[in-house]
């Protein structure tokens, strides 16, 4: 095999009916073996020769090339896997809505891959909306007709919109979900740009100040549910999925299952906090989860974020906050007590050590050494 050879595969819709796309540079070689192919065509629009996409003839492709130039088909195959957590994904609201004078809803499609992904629902509201706001941006147009011209230009109008980066590339996940898990096309659309990510310091507040919010909480069942968001740094949705026996009281740890990215995790369990859940367990009786709601059932998410809101207006905190910010803060705080970054980074649930390291931007012990110039 010649190393310096080499085609990659992409997947292409031309005249509303899928191909396999070869790209590859100059080569007498590998224009010989292309001519080869089943019905070989060239498309002037993506400058690569294509055949029909079938199983077959994807065979016939690595039949051909292997053991002669490198075949390149990491853009062609998709090996996400499925989402096992234990969340239930719910569609069946946007399949009951009733029909809305020329408005496109999500094709049925489009939800049962969301079901069979098994995606948060957070996720699953995210991609509908978007992918929504998208198609009625072409009502008209068949979905498979669109290119990537049309969704440039639909991407545009919400640049001129002053959308965030964040918006832009939600909008972008939405729409490639259709075209490459939906049709079974992974990355179509590979010219497509993502904006520049946006680099913004997280939030955080002082261990007084968290103190100080705990002790103006109403209710012995509030004052858990915020020692335990900072103690343990979980996410909101985190919180609300904990079940009585993730509380693990003997190796103080709080378990933490099917989390973001689908991955189990342990995290702290404080002595403090633990003494106040059995005090709140005898008083409350949750019976599955360990915050419930007055029927039973999983607490909801905003009534957390209103009673975070609520106790640091009573502690008189001028910060906005947040769950999350008693997450950063988390975070932060065993950052500047010396805890090591892997060590923190295990306790978050970060895939990357990276996404950890924006915390060492807002440590104070970052520049404890650094004289002031003007001292």
């Amino acid at each position: 095999m010649n190393p310096f050879k080499s085609i990659t595969l992409y997947h292409l819709m031309i005249h509303d009916q899928k191909m396999i796309g070869i790209k590859f540079s100059p080569d007498k070689l590998i224009q010989g073996l292309i001519k080869s192919l089943p019905n070989p065509k060239w498309s002037e629009q993506y400058n690569m020769a294509y055949i029909p996409n079938t199983k077959d003839n994807l065979g016939i492709i690595f039949n051909t090339f292997r053991g002669v130039v490198w075949i390149n088909y990491n853009r062609f195959l998709s090996n996400k896997p499925l989402n096992t957590g234990n969340e239930c994904v719910d569609v069946e609201w946007f399949r009951k809505r009733k029909p809305i004078p020329e408005y496109r809803f999500c094709p049925e499609e489009y939800l049962l891959k969301l079901e069979l992904k098994k995606y948060a629902n957070n996720t699953v509201r995210t991609y509908v909306h978007f992918f929504e706001l998208f198609i009625n941006h072409y009502k008209e147009k068949n979905l498979n007709a669109i290119d990537e011209s049309d969704i440039r230009a639909f991407l545009q109008k919400l640049v001129q919109k002053s959308v965030s980066n964040s918006y832009l590339n939600q909008a972008i996940n939405a729409i490639k979900f259709y075209y490459e898990v939906v049709l079974g096309m992974p990355n179509r659309f590979y010219e497509i740009e993502r904006p520049r990510r946006e680099f913004k310091l997280p939030t955080v507040i002082s261990k007084e100040e968290v103190l100080s919010i705990i002790e103006n909480t109403n209710n012995l069942k509030h004052r858990c549910i915020i020692s335990l968001l900072y103690s343990s740094g979980l996410r909101r949705s985190e919180l609300l999925n904990l079940k009585l026996e993730d509380v693990d009281s003997k190796r103080m740890l709080i378990r933490v299952q099917g989390s973001k990215g689908n991955k189990d995790r342990h995290t702290l369990l404080s002595q403090t906090v633990l003494e106040d859940l059995r005090l709140y367990f005898r008083e409350w009786k949750p019976r599955e989860y360990l915050f419930e709601g007055q029927r039973g059932g999983r607490y909801s998410a905003q009534s957390v974020l209103k009673i975070v809101k609520e106790a640091a207006l009573k502690a008189k905190i001028k910060q906005s906050v947040t769950p999350h910010v008693l997450r950063h803060s988390f975070a932060t705080h065993l950052l500047e007590s010396g805890v090591d970054l892997r060590q923190i980074q295990v306790l978050l649930g970060h895939g990357s050590s990276k996404t950890t390291e924006i915390y060492t931007h807002v440590a104070t012990n970052t520049f404890k050494n650094i004289k002031n110039p003007l001292d």
